[in-house]
């Protein structure tokens, strides 16, 4: 990680301040599996607050806590109303499980396939998009070269380190982002954490 750091901090100085300011880098992981989605598609324009009580309910709803395709696809739609899930992300579990079942979308596989190969199988799910599908690259794949430039936290945070007068757009992102390659994740963690406490000055 060290390395990624040191290429960052020289390939851009408005990054690099920013690094100094955040400090040390500590993304968590998650298993790249099924419930590690499912928890994404529950966590989709909610607090984490209230996403967290979601999600536990429907862990308490499934046979030993553990969210299966199969354990979601046991569940009726009306009891997974109950936990709290809108009717959308109702059926955009249910498909995620019913493609996860029958191997449309292989969690194993996914490990084996580049970037834009995750995105095309994850987004045939109805309710993932890119968005989705790009957290799931960083967070559970571990891909270090992940740009989101659709997320709003990170064009907040450009918008503030680089002075900019609006959100910056997807093309405006990519242009600023070429020298972070090959460590946009990285670059990203950073941004989003200089929106938080200390660091966002």
């Amino acid at each position: 990680m060290r390395k990624a750091i040191q290429h960052l901090k020289k390939a851009d100085p408005v990054l690099a301040s920013l690094i100094g300011r955040v400090g040390a880098y500590r993304m968590e992981y998650r298993d790249p599996s099924f419930e590690t989605l499912v928890r994404s598609i529950v966590y989709q324009q909610l607090s984490g607050r209230v996403a967290r009580v979601i999600f536990e309910r429907i862990a308490a709803a499934v046979p030993g806590g553990k969210i299966t395709p199969q354990a979601i696809l046991k569940l009726t739609p009306a009891r997974m109303r109950k936990c709290g899930l809108s009717k959308q992300k109702t059926a955009y579990i249910r498909d995620l499980a019913r493609k996860t079942a029958r191997g449309a979308v292989d969690f194993e596989g996914l490990i084996e396939l580049s970037d834009e190969a995750v995105i095309e199988s994850l987004t045939q799910v109805k309710g993932i998009g890119v968005w989705t599908a790009h957290m799931f690259l960083m967070f559970a794949l571990q891909r270090p070269n992940v740009l989101p430039t659709g997320d709003l936290g990170i064009r907040a945070a450009i918008r503030r380190a680089y002075q900019l007068e609006e959100l910056p757009q997807a093309k405006h992102i990519e242009e600023l982002a070429a020298p972070w390659h090959p460590y946009c994740s990285v670059a990203s963690w950073y941004l989003w954490r200089s929106l938080e406490g200390e660091a966002n000055l």
